[in-house]
C-alpha cells in the first residue's frame, strides 16, 4: 500500500477533510497535504480511504515514494488512537 497525496488536479472544494478520521489533511499555502505521519488510509476505521470516497476530482493517488504495509498502517492506527 501506498500513503496517498494530492495532485494539482484539487478542485479545492473541502470535501476530504472533514471526513479523514487522522485529521491528516490539511490546507497549507492554498495547498491540500496529507500528512503522511496521521495518514493510516483509514486502516482502523473504514475499509477504504474515506478521502477518496468523497473526492469529487479524483486527485487523490497512491504516492509511489511512501509505501507502508497493511500491518505498519495498523501499527500507526494503534499509535494514533492509543
Amino acid at each position: 500500500m501506498a500513503l496517498l497525496i494530492v495532485t494539482d488536479d484539487c478542485s479545492d472544494c473541502d470535501a476530504c477533510i472533514k471526513p479523514c478520521p487522522n485529521d491528516a489533511i490539511s490546507v497549507c499555502d492554498d495547498l491540500y497535504v496529507i500528512d503522511r505521519l496521521r495518514c493510516t488510509e483509514c486502516v482502523g476505521h473504514f475499509d477504504d480511504p474515506q478521502c477518496l470516497e468523497v473526492c469529487p476530482s479524483e486527485c487523490i493517488i497512491a504516492d509511489p515514494d511512501f509505501m507502508e504495509t497493511a500491518k505498519e498502517l495498523q501499527v500507526k492506527y494503534e499509535s494514533l488512537h492509543a
